[in-house]
């Protein structure tokens, strides 16, 4: 039979059931006199009721889970570390001006450009080559499959090919160590070679994106008319002229959106980065450093600025990718 004493880890987590428990009955109970009420009500009235039993939850969520805590951020980013004194744009001229901070506005820069650009390629490359494979199906699924894995798990995958033994007479686990040793070369400790370090760390993203891409992309290929690769095909256009000037124009806004998606991702990455380095040895981005300067140094000033930065970084991207998609539909 179970105890609940003070030490006994029911005693915390009970009241939040209970709590729990009662905030959903009382939200059923809410919606039921809505609906209740409703049909003794005009029509109009009715139509106006479904918008706030449907929407209303909704906005209600977004407004404290986003719409708050972005306006609250904004408010801290103008104040100090303890958020007692206002110092306006003192965080920002930090962020841009200190040399450690610098680095890390360039590691995101390099992310940003080399994860979106290598995973649409390589992905784009492998939809291609695929596409009349006899086991497509099979390659596109083993390619595919590090999207299944969470990035703390593949992080902890690429960690150990990367694990360096400076111990000669004790076996090397690391993947590209062994090789690098097998051709007669002398590994370095790759995670603590800066620049080196921070594009190790971009493979493992690259790795795990290919396979959005090539799904995206195989899907947007799949749906060119074949009268158009017919009609290519009788003018004489080759193979790779058919590919470059049919079929990417034709799946260019699939590209875009890719692109965009894959982009944003790398803006915000954080976990392979506190993984596998913790943001040391100049691998650091911006979310791993609003992470340290917030609840590490306990510099909400900084954290929260740095937030804005990642959040102002991210926003024209999202318009875009919503904008390119919306065209997309308009076309189809």
């Amino acid at each position: 039979m179970w105890i609940v004493t003070a030490r006994s880890p029911f005693a915390t987590v009970l009241p939040n059931i209970v709590l729990l428990l009662v905030g959903l009955v009382v939200f059923v109970a809410i919606i039921v006199l809505i609906f209740v009420l409703s049909e003794r009500t005009k029509e109009k009235t009715q139509n106006r009721l479904k918008y706030f039993v449907f929407l209303g939850p909704a906005l209600l969520l977004l407004i404290i889970g986003l719409i708050y805590p972005a306006i609250r951020t904004l408010y801290l980013s103008f104040f100090d570390a303890r958020s007692e004194n206002f110092i306006g744009l003192q965080n920002y001229i930090w962020a841009f001006t200190q040399p450690e901070i610098l680095i890390v506005l360039r590691n995101t820069l390099i992310w940003t450009i080399v994860v979106p650009i290598a995973s649409t390629t390589i992905g784009l490359a492998i939809a291609y080559l695929t596409d009349r494979m006899k086991y497509a199906g099979l390659v596109k699924s083993l390619i595919f499959m590090p999207m299944a894995i969470s990035f703390v798990g593949a992080s902890i995958i690429w960690k150990f090919v990367y694990a360096y033994q400076p111990d000669p007479n004790k076996e090397d686990i690391g993947l590209l160590s062994a090789i690098f040793k097998a051709i007669g070369l002398t590994p370095p400790n790759w995670l603590l070679e800066a620049p080196l370090n921070t594009f190790l760390l971009i493979a493992v993203m690259v790795w795990i994106q290919t396979g959005f891409a090539m799904v995206v992309l195989s899907a947007a290929m799949k749906a060119v008319p074949d009268d158009i690769i017919e009609a290519s095909m009788l003018d004489g256009a080759k193979g790779w002229a058919r590919f470059t000037r049919i079929t990417i124009p034709m799946i260019w806004g699939s590209v875009i959106v890719v692109l965009t998606t894959i982009t944003v991702t790398s803006l915000k990455v954080f976990d392979i980065i506190r993984t596998m380095t913790g943001g040391n040895f100049q691998t650091s981005v911006i979310a791993n450093e609003m992470y340290q300067q917030s609840f590490r140094a306990l510099n909400y000033g900084t954290g929260s600025a740095l937030a804005m930065i990642l959040f102002l970084g991210v926003l024209p991207l999202i318009i875009f990718n919503v904008r390119q998609v919306r065209k997309e539909r308009e076309v189809h």
